[in-house]
């Protein structure tokens, strides 16, 4: 049942409610309506019976599994308030499919506690919770211990897990943000049936050491592992029982030498690599993988069939030239690259071969590139006659077009007809960037939105959702090369707009 169905639902009920209560405006309540008793003082959720001197509150009746779905959809704290003032909701909160537990889920701060208490607040509450649940009908279960992970951490977290995982699971994350948690993760969990209807395991800062006698996870379409103690050997038992696995992303398992992806795993689609610094080998014999991303310099990729990739992401040095030079064949189906480099010996070629289906192209340039061309970069945008974003990331150091003025250099290419939206992060006065701006103008007739953002830093206390409270200092130097890039803006770029 939709959200919409359902407001209709309670709507019609509520009129047939007001209907029969001007019917019988003096009969006493009927099973038709439920009362809620708010709790005036103290925790009702931590007794058994209703409190004295609460407020009688009549709702529409509905069936149980419709009370449920409501209950269900609400936020956990949210749902923990109704179960206390609801013995209807209080019913459906023992069977709560949707378990978060976190320092913000439990209204723990970090500023108002030391890492002890914090730590002790934590455990009691869960705790508290799951020893008030029945641990059936658990569909979700997240654990984020932000708090300093100790030793008798463990046992909490065994017995919290073999509560709610139960046969008909379908999202486990556990997260502990210290780093090098020293927290085994139980692999028996997951047998006996436990583990067939997951579909979404999450796991980071702790160790998993499945083994050939690993059960289940027949059901498991997305894995993630972020700084996990697991081994090539171990996450190849675990692979080799995931044949539904259509997303596996791993970051910071320093324990992996060698990554052999089977192609036993024929749903796969999106295999994720970042920061594996021992990893020397990525081997893919996965036949339908369409989107791959990786980070890394030493790594060998053997991809295995490349023709279906149509989106990439690589962080790898030298791969601006080495993307533009050797993609183009190797995957022509492309439509979405990423591109971001630290050192690039090489501009960008300017080269006859096309990536024909490429609608959204990204560059990030992070690093010291006294000398290097942007300009080059034209080459991707006229090899792509579908393009429609451009988004360039600039983070390096380079010489002011004040401190060299000279008259700007053009291009002769056709004018690009599908390019939408260009993006450039970071803007300096640099004379290649801003001849590669001037360049894009005047050549697409399509542009729409061009965005240049002189700002330095990609720290902003007025993000969306920043936890930084107070912008951090700038050198004088940053500063002021924000202020060269808006003069260069104004004096030649501004003038080539038309409005």
């Amino acid at each position: 049942m939709g959200m919409l169905d359902l407001m209709r639902l309670m709507s019609i009920q509520r009129q047939r409610d007001q209907e029969r209560r001007r019917r019988q405006a003096q009969a006493p309540p009927r099973d038709g309506l439920i009362a809620l008793r708010a709790k005036r003082k103290g925790s009702p959720c931590q007794q058994d019976g209703d409190s004295q001197g609460a407020a009688d509150i009549e709702i529409p009746s509905l069936p149980e599994d419709i009370w449920r779905l409501i209950h269900s959809l609400m936020p956990m704290r949210d749902a923990a308030r109704a179960a206390c003032v609801s013995h209807s909701f209080l019913s459906s909160w023992r069977c709560h499919p949707n378990l978060n537990f976190s320092s913000e889920a439990l209204g723990l701060s970090k500023n108002a506690y030391g890492n002890e208490e914090l730590a002790g607040l934590f455990y009691s509450k869960v705790n508290h919770i799951l020893k008030r649940h029945s641990g059936i009908g658990v569909k979700k279960l997240t654990i984020k211990v932000y708090s300093d992970y100790s030793g008798k951490g463990s046992s909490y977290l065994n017995n919290w897990l073999q509560i709610a995982v139960k046969p008909g699971i379908e999202e486990l994350i556990i997260a502990l943000t210290q780093f090098q948690a020293k927290y085994n993760f139980p692999c028996s969990l997951l047998s006996n049936g436990s583990g067939d209807s997951i579909q979404y395991l999450h796991l980071s800062n702790c160790s998993f050491h499945p083994t050939v006698t690993l059960s289940g996870l027949r059901s498991l379409t997305r894995l993630y592992l972020c700084r996990v103690r697991i081994t090539e050997n171990e996450l190849g038992c675990l692979l080799s029982h995931s044949l539904a696995l259509e997303q596996l992303e791993i970051r910071y398992c320093n324990r992996i030498v060698c990554l052999k992806v089977p192609c036993l795993l024929q749903r796969l689609i999106s295999l994720k690599v970042f920061g594996c610094d021992k990893l020397k080998l990525i081997e893919n014999e996965a036949p339908n993988v369409s989107i791959f991303a990786f980070q890394g310099d030493k790594t060998e990729l053997k991809l295995g069939e490349t023709l279906q990739i149509k989106s990439l992401c690589m962080v790898r040095s030298g791969y601006v030239y080495h993307a533009r030079a050797e993609l183009p064949s190797i995957m022509p189906n492309l439509e979405s690259l990423a591109v971001q480099s630290c050192k690039e010996t090489a501009f960008a070629p300017k080269l006859c071969s096309k990536f024909l289906c490429l609608r959204h192209l990204s560059i990030g340039l992070i690093g010291f590139f006294p000398a290097y061309d942007y300009l080059s970069l034209a080459s991707y945008i006229y090899a792509a006659p579908s393009l429609e974003t451009f988004d360039l990331n600039r983070n390096v150091q380079s010489v002011s077009i004040f401190a060299h003025p000279a008259d700007l250099r053009s291009i002769r290419e056709e004018k690009h007809h599908n390019l939408k939206s260009v993006t450039v992060t970071s803007f300096i006065s640099v004379k290649s960037l801003v001849e590669l701006t001037c360049h894009i103008l005047e050549s697409t007739a399509s542009l729409e939105c061009l965005t240049l953002d002189a700002s330095q830093t990609g720290f902003r206390c007025d993000t969306p959702g920043s936890k930084i409270s107070k912008c951090p200092p700038l050198d004088r130097d940053i500063i002021m090369e924000g202020h060269r890039g808006v003069l260069a803006i104004r004096r030649y770029i501004q003038p080539r707009v038309e409005f």
